[in-house]
Parts: C-alpha cells; sequence; structure tokens
C-alpha cells in the first residue's frame, strides 16, 4: 500500500472518529438537515475506513499463522496463507483506487452533458454515438441514468443531451471522460464514401441531492419555456413543459425536458445550474477554472482527450495516458473500463 493511500485512510478514520464523537452529543439530532448530511458523511467514511481495518486484522492473522507455521515446521498451512496474501493484495489495490476517488464530491452522482462539435450532422450522430456508448457504460456499472433534456437534429443524431446519473463513486469515475471526442470513420453521409473527423464533448458536474449553497439572484437568471422534443408521450410534446434557465453574469445554459410538469423541470434546471455554478466557484478558488471546469476548450481540433478511429485502421486512443486499444467496437459497446 503505497504512503498516500496510508496518509489518506489515517485523515479519514480521525474525521470518522470526530463525526461518531459529534453524534453522540445531546441536540445532535435537532437540526435534522444537518443531522441527515453528517450520516451520509459518515457512511462514505466508513466505507473507506472499515475495510482498512478489516485488511489489517487480515494481516495480522496471517503473519501469526506463518510465524506459527516457522515456529513448528508444518508447512501444510502454507497454500493458505499464500491464498490469502493474494486476496489481500488485491483489495489493498482496490483501496488504493478509492484513494484516487477521495475527492470531496468523487462519491455524488454526475450530470452527465454530451454536446455535438465541429462536423455538422457527422459530429451529432457521432454525439448520439456517444449517448449509446455511455448508457451501455453505466449499465454495466450498475449506474441509474435519466435523461434530463435531448435536443434532437433535424437530419440525423442530437446537437445535445443532459443525462442524471445515480450511484456509487459516479461523479469520481467520470469527471474523467470530461472533454473532447474525436471519431475518423467514413462517413455514412457521404455519397463518395469519404473519411470524415467529427468531434463531441462530455461535460461532467456533481450531483447533489440537497440543495448547494450557491446565491443565485433572480435577476441574474432569464427562463425561457419551449415545447420539449423527443420521446415522452403526447402531453410532453404538446405543451411547453421544457425549460432552460440562462445565467447571464457567466452564460451558462442549462435544460430540463424530462417531467411533463414545467415547475418541476424548472427546480432540476435550477439544480444542474447551482451544481455548475458551484464547480466554477471552486475552481476559481483553486486558482485554475480554466483549466478544471473549461478543460475540453473548442470542440475540434488539438483540445480531444480520446480519438476512436475506425477508418483506415481500428483504434481508440486516450491522448492523456497513450493508452492505445485496437477492439472500437467493445469500446463504443460501453467497454471503458
Amino acid at each position: 500500500m503505497n504512503w498516500e493511500t496510508v496518509f489518506d485512510l489515517a485523515a479519514k478514520g480521525k474525521t470518522l472518529a470526530r463525526i461518531e464523537k459529534e453524534m453522540s452529543k445531546p441536540g445532535f439530532w435537532d437540526d435534522q438537515e444537518r443531522a441527515r448530511r453528517r450520516v451520509q458523511q459518515l457512511k462514505a467514511l466508513k466505507s473507506a475506513v472499515e475495510p482498512a481495518r478489516e485488511l489489517g486484522e487480515r494481516l495480522a492473522e496471517a503473519r501469526e499463522l506463518l510465524a506459527l507455521t516457522q515456529s513448528e515446521g508444518d508447512l501444510e498451512l502454507l497454500p493458505e496463507i499464500t491464498q490469502e496474501l493474494a486476496e489481500v493484495r488485491r483489495r489493498i489495490e482496490e483501496l488504493e483506487l478509492r484513494t484516487v476517488l477521495s475527492g470531496p464530491d468523487d462519491h455524488r452522482g454526475a450530470y452527465f452533458q454530451i454536446q455535438a462539435g465541429a462536423g455538422g450532422t457527422e459530429s451529432c450522430d457521432w454525439a448520439e454515438m456517444l449517448l449509446r456508448m455511455y448508457s451501455r457504460y453505466f449499465e454495466r456499472a450498475g449506474y441509474k441514468a435519466q435523461v434530463e433534456e435531448l435536443t434532437p437534429n433535424e437530419a440525423a443524431g442530437l446537437k445535445s443531451v443532459t443525462l442524471s446519473v445515480r450511484g456509487a463513486d459516479a461523479f469520481g469515475y467520470l469527471k474523467g471522460e470530461m472533454g473532447v471526442h474525436r471519431l475518423v470513420r467514413r462517413s455514412p453521409f457521404d455519397a463518395s464514401g469519404r473519411r470524415h473527423t467529427s468531434f463531441a464533448a462530455a461535460d461532467v458536474t456533481p450531483l447533489f441531492e440537497e440543495d448547494v449553497e450557491v446565491d443565485l439572484r433572480d435577476e441574474d437568471l432569464r427562463t425561457d419555456t419551449y415545447r420539449s422534443s423527443g420521446p415522452g408521450g403526447q402531453h410532453v410534446n404538446k405543451t411547453d413543459s421544457a425549460v432552460r434557465i440562462t445565467h447571464l453574469p457567466t452564460g451558462m445554459v442549462v435544460q430540463c425536458q424530462s417531467d411533463r410538469s414545467q415547475h418541476r423541470n424548472r427546480a432540476t434546471a435550477l439544480k444542474m445550474l447551482k451544481a455548475k455554478l458551484y464547480q466554477l466557484k471552486k475552481a476559481e478558488r483553486e486558482a485554475a477554472s480554466a483549466q478544471a471546469h473549461d478543460e475540453k476548450g473548442q470542440i475540434a481540433w488539438g483540445n480531444q482527450i480520446r480519438s476512436y478511429v475506425m477508418q483506415p485502421y481500428t483504434m481508440v486512443k486516450d491522448h492523456r495516458t497513450g493508452l492505445e486499444v485496437g477492439n472500437v467496437q467493445a469500446v463504443l459497446d460501453g467497454d471503458l473500463e
């Protein structure tokens, strides 16, 4: 186990002990909302600290068995000890992965947005392919995903889509997907069968089940309602239930059309906007707003984090790690691990 993991678990252990002490004091449950947040924090900490404690106990037992085997010269237990140590090693590697997902919001769900970029209909079709890829990945990972907004393209594909994704560490895992995704293939929309390059971007923000403390003034918001597009039934498509909110100071735009109720769509859109503003403020506090929140840059050449090449050869390449995979179809079917 590396030192980063050890220090992280030690810090979480101290925080866990502090919260447990706080919960034992009189009046803890007087503030129900604050108590609920503490209980959620406690569960998240226990999910990291208790497995480490269990592994420590298992290592101690294996050490005692090994000492007993050596002292008595009995080698019959060595295969069992070896198997136990291999299992403990595997569990330690899992803990080290959780250290990577130790950000303050990594345990939350996520709003996952895909937006078509340069390339016209080609890019809109690519955005729809990415939606299929990620939907299959969410299913494999056991996440629950719901479409909050979808704007189709007139010819084919979609211009944008936003999903709410709920599941353990969803934001922690998905934030690595934020950036520009590039596709190279022979175009099904080109009668000459020429190769085309298409771009689409993924953006990820944490999903807060509770209300985020972000100052929103009514005069800073412009709210537009419109008729929902795409699937949703006759009622959804015949009433102006979809909501678009623009935050004028930053230019941020959020949309929601998942519900028949305009009121509920507005509430969801406000929650999405607060999450985006929270991320922006957090990035500014870290003096890295442009890199952390607007990392994807222009949705075009030079900004991609990953390339998917289907012609003249097949390859998926992650430009940040240099990792290359030859089975493009498996990746597009959701095999992102």
